[in-house]
């Protein structure tokens, strides 16, 4: 037996992957554990659940391997610093005492967070080594061109590359400051989000606005060649030296400061984003279509933060080169653990790669999984009322039965998902022919912003009739967007030309309103029996008794939150919220039916997580 654990730390998203012979046997976020969102800290209680996962002692690990390369990543901090000095000495200091304290000493902490047990070799990979491993080897392919995008590395911004068999190779990239992932992250910060973290709102903010700063952009901001490669002014941006990502020189162009958040968002807010996401996906297709050309291949692996761009993978998967892609599901800093791990056995050990049909992710259900028992033994110790099932055809119809009534249900099944996707085991979900439905799990269960689009799982058989993919296309990971069918589109008759902004939302644009975009796009998960058993039926029974194989999915979690992990923390989800149904594995818990004085206080519950 060969054990390797792959760990991601002192960035962003730390977590752990461990792998048994070739095969993944677990991963997880350490958010998850210490319930601090994108916890950056050393993932010692991940560790210690893949540790337990394998039924292993960290003496029985045979590699531990790093996803980056802490000195390379210091020498260009220093050399930045230098090249700006004095500007950034604010910045230079507070960097510093982690530096110094924990990232130059990461095999001490290593063996220290390992109980002083591991005595053999460390290996330290590079970053984007790590994302191109994570992107290609669990993929479906026996070849493909390999793309990897983020913020940076040590210095490394974007690669390009391809695998063969159980090898990568990667052979060009672009280096900071010149980055894709720093770009929207500078705009990101400019309409008042958290960087690392609100990206993502910009991307959901986006359909809403109008690009009218995309020629600005391109004009002032970046040069950008026919291959995705570009150069950005730098007298723009201000994250090599200072504490924001933007300068005034920035807000000058733009014409205002930046937003502040939690502030009303404008139109601008909304043009901006509209602007940022269309200048990223036409450098995604640039790239992409290069990548191609250098390769030939007829398949592409994408990892690294900006692959979570779905719309920008949609959009290389329609009007890119490539027949077939594959996204690794953690395409963040996370999922450089698992991409580490994964480099040391195929690419230094030289073992044999295994290609499976789907691919080797297993669904990326790689976390925790709770038995009824301790379920009960929980709900029983905090007096919560319940109904079990034992039959789970008898649950799922249960449950639909309740969604179908316009119930909004939390479901926790199985294993939890490795990534920041809820794929159908730490889950809130609805019903998406409901009008009401997106404003009222917005504001009212995630307590979040109202623009915000939710995703639809839609049975693998069923997905062409309601998107315009193809026939079974598989999008298990919520990582491509796609229109929705003209033929379930509803007739506006001209009324969405005169609205602007979040008006836009309240124009029922097909017949699953919930889950549709104001510019007819969703976020697809497809659901298949052999990936996702329980939630596969569940949304089979559904279909049965509505005609309707699609679901709304969102994340088991509330507005700065990880998703859920344990039955405590999906009880205690529940009970803080308007969530109208609880399902943890057999058993059904109906707010109506649940005490009293076992409500949580809303606003004490979301004091405990900090604003994302």
């Amino acid at each position: 037996m060969t054990a390797i654990l792959g760990i991601s730390a002192y960035y962003h998203d730390s977590a752990a992957a461990l792998i048994v012979d070739g095969e993944i046997v677990a991963a997880a976020q350490e958010e998850r554990f210490t319930r601090k969102k994108h916890d950056y800290r050393f993932p010692t209680n991940a560790i210690e659940f893949c540790l337990e996962r394998a039924g292993i002692q960290a003496e029985d690990l045979d590699y531990v391997t790093f996803y980056d390369k802490p000195f390379l990543k210091f020498e260009r901090l220093l050399e930045t610093y230098l090249a700006y000095a004095p500007v950034g000495f604010k910045s230079f200091l507070m960097a510093m005492p982690l530096w110094l304290k924990s990232k130059l000493h990461l095999p001490r902490e290593m063996r220290k967070s390992l109980g002083g047990k591991y005595k053999k070799r460390f290996v330290f990979t590079e970053h984007h080594e790590s994302h191109a491993a994570s992107a290609f080897f669990p993929s479906p392919f026996e070849e493909a061109a390999i793309l990897t995008l983020d913020g940076v590395g040590e210095w490394t911004t974007t690669s390009y590359g391809v695998g063969r068999g159980n090898k990568i190779e990667l052979t060009h990239e672009q280096r900071f400051p010149h980055s894709l992932g720093l770009l929207y992250s500078a705009f990101t910060y400019y309409t008042g989000f958290k960087v690392n973290s609100g990206e993502y709102k910009v991307m959901g903010l986006a359909p809403y606005g109008d690009p009218k700063y995309v020629d600005l952009i391109l004009e002032h901001l970046m040069d950008l060649k026919e291959d995705g490669s570009f150069r950005m002014d730098m007298s723009y941006f201000n994250y090599c030296q200072g504490l924001t990502m933007t300068s005034e020189k920035f807000h000058k162009l733009m014409g205002a400061p930046p937003r502040t958040p939690e502030s009303q968002i404008s139109q601008r807010e909304m043009d901006l984003a509209a602007s940022v996401q269309k200048v990223t996906e036409e450098v995604m297709l640039r790239a992409a279509r290069f990548a191609h050309e250098q390769s030939g291949m007829k398949n592409l692996c994408l990892a690294g933060g900006v692959a979570l761009n779905c719309v920008g993978n949609g959009k290389i998967l329609r009007d890119g080169p490539f027949e077939n892609i594959w996204i690794q599901p953690a395409a963040g800093d996370a999922g450089g653990a698992l991409g580490a791990a994964q480099f040391v056995w195929h690419q230094l050990l030289d073992n044999e790669r295994v290609v499976k049909s789907g691919d080797s992710q297993k669904g990326s259900l790689l976390g925790p999984k709770f038995e009824n028992d301790e379920i009960k033994e929980y709900l029983d110790s905090v007096g919560a009322e319940y109904e079990y099932h034992e039959d789970e055809d008898k649950l799922c119809d249960r449950v639909a039965e309740l969604i179908a009534s316009e119930k909004v249900a939390g479901w926790m099944q199985g294993h939890m998902e490795f990534g920041p996707r809820a794929l159908g085991s730490r889950s809130i979900i609805g019903d998406p022919r409901s009008e009401q439905m997106q404003k009222v799990m917005n504001l009212k269960i995630k307590f979040r912003e109202s623009f915000r689009p939710f995703a639809p799982s839609v049975l693998n058989e069923n997905v062409s009739d309601f998107f315009q993919m193809r026939p079974q296309e598989n999008s298990p990971y919520m990582l491509l967007v796609a229109p929705v069918q003209e033929s379930i589109r509803c007739q506006t008759n001209g009324v969405t030309d005169k609205l602007f902004g979040i008006d836009k939302l309240n124009v029922k644009r097909s017949s699953i309103p919930a889950i549709t975009h104001v510019d007819y796009s969703a976020r697809v998960q497809t659901v298949d029996p052999e990936r996702h058993g329980r939630y596969y039926k569940l949304i089979k029974s559904f279909n049965e008794k509505t005609g309707c194989p699609v679901m709304i999915n969102t994340s088991f979690n509330v507005r700065g939150e990880p998703i859920v992990c344990t039955p405590e923390h999906a009880y205690r989800c529940f009970m803080a919220t308007n969530m109208d149904v609880l399902v943890l594995e057999n058993y059904v818990l109906l707010k109506e039916k649940q005490k009293v004085d076992a409500q949580i206080d809303r606003d004490e519950y979301l004091a405990e997580f900090a604003l994302d």
